[in-house]
């Protein structure tokens, strides 16, 4: 009797705490248009050049290097292309092992599938979610071995060519240490940035440490082109690699048409760069509206039981993309009721992605023992984290 009360102190504790704060509903994740989103989306339509040449385009990509740091940035169609032109460029061949976190959303996955490799799950850390490397460690000195400059896995007699880490809801991995584990066994790093734009590992932006990452700009994203991803690279060839397989491998002539290999139709049209534009004119506000949102959030579940607010980690500075709260170990099976009642109030909350391997695609795929992806995956609760809903509330206030 004592334990089942318990547990409706926590899911009234959630739920009501949920409500308390948006009483009317709240979205999981919108977009904010509060710019001149409107006026540049309409000076690209008069310009007539919507599609994948214009002004737009060239200056949506020198604001993310400006931003970001990185020498060069290649605008795609989204981030799942920007992810597996990446692998491209980092030399993932048929075959080859790509190691990817269990706990991530499907196109980590489908971008290794989309050079015909072999995504290799790895398990993740209980505190943001990202690759655990100390287990990943003790995995690869019972699986792997380095011979000459790459690293083979003994099981399957098969290289293990790259790491990809993804930085869950915003929050980054511990680069420096990924990339002592990546240097040690011979791993060709690319990020998974997909959902980290304004978040910083130590002093540097994510997707900056790895030989190439991937930005998504998607409609959930923290600022949206409609679609969208980014590629970036400190090195100019890739970044010129890059440039002419997503605009079909056609080289530059005045009329001919010719096409010296297979390439990807994949570049951002104009069109969206335009709304990108006006967008990440407005990052730093979004940025700093989301971490008074999670701030806020701090506070309020600091007394609810049997939960966690998900903080940003100590080496890191995070764009809170996803606020996420986690249960107690012994409290995973009270999620889906939680939900349940999240949304009969109109207060879309979400569970983490089911882990990769079990969807039935990739349930044959190599993969380390996933403890802790289990443990967690059924134990997130992903809030609400429209940039504007803190306004919202201090309105409130």
């Amino acid at each position: 009797m004592e334990k089942q009360k318990h547990h409706y102190e926590v899911i009234d504790g959630i739920v009501d705490t949920l409500v308390s704060l948006f009483p009317s509903g709240a979205g999981l994740h919108e977009p904010w248009f509060c710019g001149d989103e409107i006026e540049l989306v309409s000076e690209c339509i008069r310009s007539t050049f919507v599609s994948s040449v214009g002004e737009f385009v060239d200056r949506f990509e020198k604001a993310v290097r400006d931003y970001t740091g990185s020498a060069y940035a290649v605008a795609v169609v989204n981030g799942t292309s920007a992810l597996h032109v990446s692998l491209l460029l980092a030399g993932i061949e048929e075959n080859d092992e790509v190691l990817i976190p269990a706990l991530t959303f499907v196109a980590t996955a489908n971008a290794v599938l989309y050079c015909r490799a072999i995504p290799h799950f790895v398990d993740s850390d209980s505190e943001a979610f990202g690759i655990d490397l100390q287990k990943l460690e003790s995995y690869l000195s019972d699986i792997g071995q380095v011979r000459g400059d790459r690293c083979w896995n003994r099981k399957t007699n098969r290289p293990i060519r790259a790491i990809v880490p993804m930085h869950t809801f915003g929050h980054s991995v511990d680069l420096t240490c990924l990339l002592e584990l990546a240097d040690r066994w011979k791993l060709v790093v690319v990020e998974d940035a997909a959902e980290s734009l304004g978040s910083f590992y130590k002093d540097r932006h994510t997707g900056t440490w790895g030989k190439l990452g991937a930005i998504s700009f998607n409609g959930n994203k923290i600022i949206t082109a409609g679609g969208g991803g980014v590629i970036l690279t400190q090195e100019r060839e890739l970044a010129q690699r890059a440039r002419h397989l997503t605009t079909t491998a056609k080289k530059p002539h005045p009329w001919e048409f010719i096409h010296d290999e297979m390439g990807f139709n994949n570049r951002m049209p104009n069109i969206n760069a335009a709304l990108a534009c006006a967008q990440i004119k407005q990052l730093p506000l979004f940025l700093d509206a989301k971490r008074k949102l999670a701030e806020k959030y701090g506070r309020a579940f600091g007394g609810v039981p049997g939960v966690r607010f998900v903080r940003e980690p100590s080496f890191g500075r995070s764009n809170y993309w996803l606020n996420s709260i986690q249960l107690n170990d012994n409290l995973s099976y009270l999620r889906d009721v939680i939900i349940d009642k999240c949304h009969a109030n109109r207060i879309m909350v979400r569970p983490a992605w089911n882990l990769l391997p079990e969807l039935k695609f990739l349930d044959e795929y190599p993969k380390m023992p996933l403890e802790t992806a289990n443990q967690v995956r059924g134990a997130i609760i992903c809030l609400p984290s429209s940039a504007f809903l803190y306004n919202r509330l201090a309105s409130k206030d």
